[in-house]
């Protein structure tokens, strides 16, 4: 596939055998997930390009592969965002896979809802992580973001608690910093409880 290069802005620090959480959010905060099938399809294309085994359609195009160039370490779909966390292997390769995602969702997206025009606000943000506290504290904060997170079903979450990760989610960079699962899943929690007592600290001094 000959796709177009996407902006040089996208991200900025463009490095390899780096850390970087990804995100992007619909024009105007709008949906660009309605239902479960939306949610459902997105994981598709991740699982479509990122998956062990390369992936073609059923005329035998091959589509972009991008395995051994990219970790995806988790990931949260919410209604109008989603937040994703990679280990770029190869220099340029989150762009092209974020490339790629992006059109081939919005094209799903507007077929499915006969709508026109952008769909995401812009392509793509991309921080770089360079610190190892601060990688632990994005991994919570993406699996923090849904109310019912502790069984929200379109969060990597899910199957870090089960232990079933498909191949294309490879978590094993990030709970290597940890001695368990059950203890990356005490640390995600330990955070909401702290956070709830904060907002109440909050609330309280408010009313005083």
């Amino acid at each position: 596939i000959i796709c177009n290069m996407p902006s040089r802005n996208t991200v900025r620090q463009d490095l390899a055998e780096s850390y970087y959480r990804v995100y992007a959010r619909g024009v105007n905060r709008g949906d660009i997930f309605r239902n479960s099938p939306d949610k459902d399809y997105f994981l598709y294309l991740l699982a479509r390009y990122l998956s062990a085994k390369p992936q073609s359609n059923k005329q035998g195009y091959c589509y972009p592969h991008f395995r051994g160039q990219l970790e995806l370490l988790s990931y949260c779909l919410m209604g109008n965002h989603f937040h994703l966390l990679f280990y770029q292997i190869r220099e340029g390769a989150l762009s092209d896979l974020m490339k790629s995602i992006m059109v081939a969702y919005s094209a799903y997206f507007n077929r499915k809802y006969a709508l026109r025009g952008p769909l995401f606000e812009s392509r793509f943000k991309a921080v770089l992580i360079n610190k190892d506290d601060y990688l632990l504290h994005i991994s919570r904060y993406i699996h923090l973001n849904p109310r019912s997170w502790k069984y929200f079903p379109y969060s990597s979450l899910a199957y870090i608690r089960k232990g079933n990760e498909p191949d294309w989610l490879q978590t094993g960079r990030l709970l290597s910093q940890h001695v368990s699962r059950a203890a990356y899943l005490e640390f995600v929690g330990d955070y909401e409880q702290y956070k709830r007592t904060l907002d109440e600290v909050k609330r309280e001094l408010v009313d005083l």
